[in-house]
């Protein structure tokens, strides 16, 4: 066996290569592994500043993306299309509260064109489009909105009694989802009776031109029966359903020897007839009592009712409420606070008759 011996030299060497292994193999400044560490920090906070940017505008581009739900109005009317004379109001008070059809707001509308028997069908297809509210227009379509929907926010318009006809338990707390203004027609039937027999203290047989089929038709009738009943004056109740009626109607009237007559509203079809109405009134020679204020204005000898395109301007604003929130329960229902007389002394002239002082100085308006 041999041995090899290593010098102390080499040995040495040997030892101290060994003692250099165990250091490290790079040496670095301590003001040179900041800076780097620091650079190293900055990068990152730059890439997550850059991150978060770009979501945030990615947030914001989801977000332009998405289309602003626009609010749905929904109208159930017992009008017909063309002859639609309720809404117009509404829509110029919606416009005037700042919502703009085709803009920031839509409408849904179903004309039952005097056709009550398929308002259920149309309440229940308007239903269907989910409105964010139904504006019915008369009686039966608030009825007919009633029965389709309990959760639907409905205001009513041109009611007359909605407590007496089960739409709401009461006035100040409707409750439900439904709430809007009321004509109070039963109360205005027997007061147009009042004012008219005394205009015309001759017109003790005052013929009554109604239509049965009108949902509130009933009631008003019955007021206006006791009304006439108070003051000694018969009633001569013809019926209209149909343009074909009123010739009829009228022929029975003045066969009845009918010295005045009374049109309290009871039925859409003498506003969409109303011309050939007033021209068979003025052919019998009839005094006459109306609803409306437009009736006197086309020649009509009276009128005593509420403004009614204030009445429907004021549903929108309850259209505007619910829209921005607010419960249909909490809004109570409006009655109207003022009702004008207005009179048409040229027609009055025509028939021949004298209106007394203390009617025409009870006149809101005396066309002349």
């Amino acid at each position: 066996m041999r041995f090899v011996a290593i010098k102390n030299g080499a040995a040495s060497r040997t030892a101290g290569r060994t003692r250099d292994c165990k250091q490290p193999l790079h040496h670095h400044a301590p003001h040179e592994l900041l800076h780097r560490g620091g650079l190293h920090m900055i990068r990152r906070t730059w890439l997550i500043v850059a991150l978060a940017l770009a979501l945030f505008a990615w947030s914001l581009s989801a977000d332009a993306q998405q289309p602003t739900k626009v609010p749905r109005v929904g109208i159930l009317s017992d009008e017909s299309r063309a002859m639609a004379m309720s809404f117009e109001p509404i829509a110029q008070g919606l416009r005037d509260l700042g919502w703009v059809e085709g803009q920031n707001v839509t409408s849904e509308r179903r004309y039952a064109e005097r056709k009550y028997e398929i308002l259920p069908s149309l309440a229940a297809d308007l239903v269907h489009v989910q409105p964010d509210v139904i504006v019915a227009i008369g009686t039966g379509p608030a009825w007919a909105a009633k029965s389709a929907t309990s959760t639907i926010p409905i205001v009513f318009a041109r009611i007359g009694d909605p407590v007496g006809y089960g739409l709401v338990p009461s006035l100040s707390r409707p409750g439900g989802n439904l709430t809007g203004v009321s004509l109070l027609t039963r109360e205005l039937a027997g007061k147009q009776v009042e004012i008219l027999i005394t205009a015309v203290p001759d017109g003790k047989r005052v013929g009554v031109l109604w239509d049965a089929s009108f949902p509130a038709a009933g009631p008003v009738f019955k007021e206006i029966e006791g009304a006439a009943r108070s003051l000694n004056s018969e009633l001569i109740p013809a019926e209209v359903r149909g343009p074909d009626d009123f010739e009829p109607a009228f022929r029975a009237m003045v066969e009845e020897r009918a010295s005045a007559l009374i049109v309290p509203g009871l039925g859409i079809i003498f506003g969409e007839h109303r011309q050939r109405l007033l021209d068979l009134t003025a052919k019998a020679r009839l005094p006459s009592m109306f609803l409306r204020k437009e009736f006197v204005e086309a020649g009509g000898l009276m009128s005593y009712g509420p403004n009614w395109g204030d009445m429907y301007r004021r549903s929108a604003t309850y259209v505007d409420k619910i829209l921005k929130g607010t419960n249909p329960a909490d809004l109570p229902v409006e009655q109207p606070t003022k009702f004008e007389l207005v009179i048409n002394l040229k027609t009055a002239k025509a028939l021949g008759l004298t209106i007394p002082p203390l009617v025409l100085a009870r006149a809101d308006e005396v066309i002349e």
